[in-house]
């Protein structure tokens, strides 16, 4: 039988953080979380598209419990911010969902002179995963799962004397450098909060082609180059509603049975209702995986500590 979103179980009494909830994927993960009983934070860099997207979701869930937290992740300062905000309203998070990103654009860099598309999708959800892990620690078995793409396939690991990739930028090379960054990452966090004995879980997710604002995106930031501009087509095309794109997220976060380490995405590569996914590229991942965390802690000046944030967790309870 295919997981939809009527099987999210009662999430009463659940907080969830998603960033990007403001459209796409992110929006849609939003509205089935909160249609099934969670207080939804929705973090989220444009405001204007945040409260559209707040009355959107209540014309459908009118009791919709619903927050919206400012959030720009190309801005260390805004994800500081932003943590101290959602760490100063609840005292427990028990889900978080990595969800926001950008897609093959030309070379930029964020306010803190990160490559943008590493910035963004991989070191903002680093310090914000870091900073709400109190929260996180606190809650009954929280899980963190992380967006990542097929396009992690195409990626090489973070070279830590070059994470911005100086000198040997490509669009689709960042892109795929900032996927596989984000498989990295929520597979690095399952080990660290297994090893720590830890009770929460970290999964990962891809949504499959889906068509959201993503290609559309990517094609205005490019003025329209050649594969910017397949995407595009083919997403409008074949890809997935957003609605159905978000189902492999959400499932990684609510399905009982999911369990930390694994990874959920559609049955047929790119289309299909979400299933759990082998985990290829376990050469070098060990590797790819120490790579990530010398890089992210270099970048930022934060560090993931599992054991000393569970120990200060427990003391406090």
């Amino acid at each position: 039988m295919s997981w939809t979103a009527a099987d999210i179980p009662d999430q009463d009494g659940r907080t969830a953080v998603v960033t990007g909830a403001n459209g796409g994927l992110g929006l849609e993960t939003a509205r089935a979380l909160a249609g099934a009983g969670a207080r939804v934070v929705m973090a989220a860099r444009n405001q204007d598209k945040a409260a559209a997207a707040v009355e959107d979701i209540r014309g459908e869930v009118p009791d919709a419990s619903l927050e919206i937290v400012a959030l720009d992740l190309s801005s260390q300062a805004s994800v500081r911010d932003a943590a101290e905000r959602i760490n100063g309203a609840h005292d427990r998070i028990d889900i978080l969902v990595n969800n926001a990103g950008v897609m093959g654009i030309p070379e930029r860099k964020t306010v803190d002179g990160f490559e943008m598309q590493f910035g963004v999708d991989h070191l903002g959800h680093w310090t914000l995963t870091a900073l709400l892990m109190p929260a996180l620690l606190r809650g009954d078995g929280a899980r963190i799962v992380t967006v990542t793409s097929t396009a992690h396939h195409m990626g090489r690991a973070v070279d830590p004397s070059n994470p911005h990739l100086e000198g040997r930028y490509g669009p689709w090379r960042a892109y795929g450098q900032a996927k596989l960054a984000n498989f990295h990452f929520g597979l690095g966090l399952h080990r660290l909060l297994t090893d720590a004995g830890a009770p929460a879980a970290s999964l990962i997710a891809h949504p499959g082609l889906s068509n959201t604002e993503l290609q559309a995106v990517s094609v205005d930031e490019t003025g329209g180059g050649m594969s910017q501009r397949f995407f595009h087509v083919l997403a409008t095309r074949t890809g997935m509603a957003a609605r159905d794109g978000a189902r492999s997220q959400l499932r990684a976060v609510t399905d009982p049975r999911a369990a930390s380490g694994e990874f959920y995405g559609p049955a047929f590569v790119n289309n299909g209702p979400p299933v759990r996914k082998p985990i290829m590229r376990r050469v070098g991942l060990s590797s790819g995986i120490s790579r990530l965390w010398e890089a992210s802690e270099q970048e930022t000046g934060v560090a993931i500590e599992i054991d000393a944030v569970a120990a200060r967790t427990g003391a406090d309870s």
